[in-house]
């Protein structure tokens, strides 16, 4: 398989949910897309290793089909060591180290919730019930974090927002940070929940601690007559 087969530049070989390939199928047209896949190959023509693998670039959209997102957490770009990028944000493959700033969310989970704290940092349950774990940008170079920030994921990723508010309602996005804050604009708050907090990773200290997020959440979803998140992992 083609390292890059998800990236095809027809949009009917584009490997994404079919859902998800219906509401974004003007933005596989668009040149900013055929650059980023120009980009990807180059840099494996040039020997470079870019994660996460081909297969997983579209993992976020292929585990949290579009008729089903409910939540949506915002995050940066892929982790950039070997093995720990899998398409969610803030998720590891189980087996790998789980990240600083993935054990602070699990101690939110923890102190808020009672959920014990787990032993991996693989997020594909909360995915498959309806949380869309977007990264801003879709792919990175080893070693080299946000190496991908200006090939042209933003836009893509941007639509992705903007599409999610206007096509849906009562999503709840959660957005710790300010990078992430910096995207509330593409969110209509008339229709929609944004929660914000502090990044959970410890340079901002135990700032996102006592944030509430995930018991908000779900007091929103259940207020709209959706089903909660069974956050435990």
């Amino acid at each position: 398989m083609n390292e890059f087969c998800a990236m095809s530049e027809k949009v009917s070989n584009v490997q994404i949910e079919a859902g998800w390939k219906e509401v974004l199928a003007d933005q596989f047209e668009q040149p900013y897309f055929q650059a980023i896949k120009t980009h990807l190959l180059e840099a494996k023509q040039a020997g470079k290793t870019v994660y996460p693998p081909g297969p997983l670039i579209f993992n976020a959209f292929n585990k949290t089909p579009f008729d089903q997102v409910k939540v949506v957490i915002l995050g940066q770009d892929p982790y950039h060591n070997p093995g720990e990028a899998m398409g969610l944000s803030f998720s590891v493959p189980k087996g790998v180290r789980v990240p600083p700033s993935l054990n602070n969310v699990y101690k939110e989970l923890n102190n808020s919730l009672g959920i014990p704290v787990p032993k991996h940092g693989d997020l594909t349950p909360w995915a498959e019930q309806g949380v869309l774990l977007l990264n801003t940008m879709l792919t990175v170079e080893h070693n080299a974090p946000a190496s991908h920030s200006k090939i042209g994921w933003h836009f893509f990723t941007e639509s992705v927002i903007n599409t999610v508010s206007v096509r849906k309602t009562g999503v709840v996005f959660l957005l710790w940070g300010k990078f992430a804050q910096s995207k509330k604009g593409l969110i209509n708050t008339t229709k929609h929940y944004v929660l914000e907090a502090a990044h959970p990773s410890p340079l901002a200290g135990n700032a996102f601690q006592g944030c509430g997020h995930f018991v908000k959440t779900n007091e929103i979803l259940t207020e709209l007559g959706k089903t909660p998140i069974n956050w435990a992992l």
